[in-house]
């Protein structure tokens, strides 16, 4: 059990919280790994069209719940301890639904695939013993 304690805001609907949960969601469910830095404050306010200081309250309380580090020259980072996948795993996979989207390939086919190439390096079987593709 987590010993950790949220800090609520004062407004629960308030826009600080949302995005609190916008990036503690983004977190949680390895869309952004270990280390990946976040947008600044300022970057972040301007983007969601609000106030810096609701920004910031907002990065505090991902602080405060261990969710993110902040350091002064090197910003706001996805604490290592929290995050579902490694930075350089979540970049490779944004690469590999990228290159899907762009060469038409469904998501369903890419998952058949993937899970092919998982298995077959999993049993040390030679790479080209499956192709679900059906490419030479």
């Amino acid at each position: 059990m987590s010993t950790r304690q949220t800090t609520p805001i004062p407004d629960e609907n308030g826009p600080a919280l949302a995005i609190y949960r916008q990036f503690k969601g983004l977190i949680v469910s390895g869309q952004l790994g270990a280390g990946e830095r976040l947008p600044t404050v300022r970057q972040t306010a301007r983007d969601l069209s609000v106030a810096q200081g609701t920004a910031a309250r907002a990065y505090k309380l991902l602080e405060r719940e261990g969710l993110v580090v902040t350091r002064t020259a090197a910003g706001t980072r996805v604490a290592d301890s929290v995050a579902v996948l490694p930075r350089t795993v979540v970049q490779q996979v944004r690469s590999l639904v990228e290159a899907s989207r762009a060469a038409d390939v469904g998501l369903d086919q890419l998952l058949d695939v993937t899970r092919a190439v998982w298995q077959t390096n999993a049993t040390g079987a030679a790479e080209s013993a499956i192709d679900p593709m059906g490419a030479a």
